[in-house]
């Protein structure tokens, strides 16, 4: 019996009636069936579809991925239907995407999201409102309001009088929304920038007249701003597009607890006094949460010496900001309801999906020295959100913080943070167990940092002059880049790595692996292979 020949495939024609469809209806019924069987996989078994179908690193080198995206023409007919291209998204791209809700993923600050953060994400995407004005997303925008205040509540502990008079109020703002860190802690400077170099005589202001107008009338040469050497690099781009370069943010230097080192800190601030005010400081930067080791600065101090100086002080808690939800480590965030302003991304502790990020205003009405104004948008007297932020059009992100807010509570969150600090303190302990390992910083929250280091040049490096010392540290720093880079070729597990200063010198610097933990899943046991594999690594190669 001949085989019977499979039925020619339909050819897809771009025309009003298949666009209607797509637009209302965009399957029949057999697509259909296929289409939700792999959302469904999505919608309702996240972590199961994420194991199966998602690699925890790439199977391919990223040369080979490149050369199968040459192809530059758009066609002008329909190559596939919707329920043909989810399947490839299945079954092509995800496989060489990268697994970060796997428990053995603990290199970044990404991982996985509770399963109900795709269906709201779903939902939001459908409604598909405009919170940049009032007329794409009416409550959307009220919804907006209410969840800034909840969180900043959280921060700066106001009286309620203080919330019931803002919560809504269209002419003040105690934050916004931003798509990600980088973009708060820009905003907050830009903030910080107009509030230095404020409207003066004839002189409108340098949101105005620009930043060489502003410094010629207030008499400045020169506008810096001070962070710890473990300052994020947004910073450094927020000084470039604020117009006063990067080379004025000024590293200071931390002491053994990876904090600013205070009397670094005055010291600086006495060399600026020197220049009779030809130097200011446009803000102070404290971390709440250090990228590379999860440190947090002394924010009292840093706020005491703020007040003394009148400088504007911002915090930058993209990572340790939610810290604040536990009642048990609330207390390592300290001072910073004493900030000016405060960074919190949402995608980090707050386990939300890629682009939130939040900065909060003690001052209700400092927004207004960013402001702007359209005839179309954001007119004089609106409430459109869009008049006090960088951003111009922007989803309602708002919508899945203040739903997961409802959905986990503070508790839920705070069991979440828990975790991830007690699990990196056990972690730590393992790794002072094991005589190839040496830690290299503690866990202040959830990040630590670790390299290998074989006992016999451990023993060496005690003893070691300045040049022996650094010729054994050059040494362990490619072993370690090595090890990182295997393990992570492997494809079971991941860790980072990043440069750190042994002594506080920048010329001692030593490559370290770098763990983050806060997936939930993730276990001492599996912390322990991950040691195990690195050991084997250690074993097979440099041996």
């Amino acid at each position: 019996m001949e085989a019977s020949t499979p039925p020619a495939k339909k050819k897809l024609i771009a025309d009003w009636k298949t666009l209607n469809r797509i637009f209302i209806r965009p399957e029949d019924d057999d697509n259909r069936r296929a289409l939700f069987k792999h959302m469904e996989q999505i919608l309702f078994g996240l972590h199961d579809f994420l194991q199966k179908h998602v690699g925890i690193t790439e199977e391919a080198s990223l040369k080979e991925l490149a050369d199968r995206f040459t192809d530059t023409l758009i066609q002008p007919h329909p190559e596939k239907r919707l329920s043909e291209v989810i399947s490839d998204l299945v079954h092509q791209i995800a496989p060489h995407a990268v697994n970060v809700a796997s428990p053995y993923f603990i290199g970044h600050m990404t991982s996985a999201i509770p399963y109900f953060m795709v269906h709201l994400k779903t939902i939001t995407a459908a409604l598909n409102q405009n919170v940049n004005k009032a007329e794409t997303s009416k409550v959307l925008s009220i919804i907006e309001k209410q969840v800034l205040a909840k969180i900043h509540r959280l921060i700066f502990k106001m009286p309620t009088a203080f919330y019931d008079e803002h919560v809504q109020n269209p002419a003040t703002a105690l934050g916004c929304f931003t798509e990600g860190g980088t973009l708060a802690n820009i905003t907050a400077l830009w903030v910080a920038r107009n509030s230095l170099l404020a409207p003066k005589g004839d002189f409108n202001g340098c949101e105005q007249d620009g930043v060489v107008a502003g410094l010629q009338a207030h008499g400045i040469e020169r506008c810096v701003i001070l962070v710890s050497r473990l300052g994020h690099f947004s910073l450094r781009k927020a000084a470039g597009l604020l117009g006063i370069g990067n080379r004025n943010v000024l590293s200071i230097d931390v002491d053994a607890g990876n904090r600013i080192k205070l009397s670094a800190l005055k010291q600086c601030l006495r060399d600026i006094q020197a220049t009779q005010g030809r130097t200011r400081v446009i803000a102070i930067v404290g971390i709440a949460g250090a990228t590379e080791t999860g440190s947090i600065d002394p924010l009292p101090q840093l706020a005491e010496i703020c007040a003394e100086h009148g400088i504007y002080y911002h915090v930058d808690a993209a990572w340790g900001g939610p810290t604040l939800l536990s009642e048990k480590y609330g207390h390592l965030l300290e001072g910073i309801h004493l900030a000016d302003s405060v960074t919190v991304d949402g995608h980090k502790q707050l386990y939300m999906p890629m682009g939130c990020g939040m900065v909060y205003f003690k001052n209700p009405h400092i927004l207004e020295r960013i402001a702007y104004h359209a005839r179309y948008i954001a007119r004089q007297g609106s409430v459109d959100l869009g008049i006090r932020t960088l951003s111009g059009s922007r989803e309602a992100n708002s919508l899945v913080l203040a739903s997961a807010l409802q959905i986990m509570g503070s508790r839920g969150y705070s069991l979440l943070i828990e975790h991830g600090i007690a699990t990196a303190k056990s972690f730590a302990a393992q790794i002072k167990k094991r005589p190839l390992f040496q830690l290299v910083t503690e866990p202040r929250l959830n990040i630590l940092t670790y390299r290998v280091c074989p006992p016999e040049i451990k023993a060496e490096l005690e003893s070691a002059d300045t040049l022996q010392r650094r010729r054994l540290n050059a040494y362990l720093n490619d072993m370690n880049r090595g090890i990182q880079v295997l393990q992570r070729e492997g494809g079971v597990s991941f860790v980072s790595r990043t440069t750190l200063y042994e002594k506080n010198s920048l010329e001692d610097p030593i490559v370290v692996l770098r763990s983050v933990i806060m997936n939930p899943l993730t276990t001492l046991k599996i912390l322990n292979e991950i040691l195990d594999e690195q050991e084997k690594i250690y074993r097979d190669n440099y041996l």
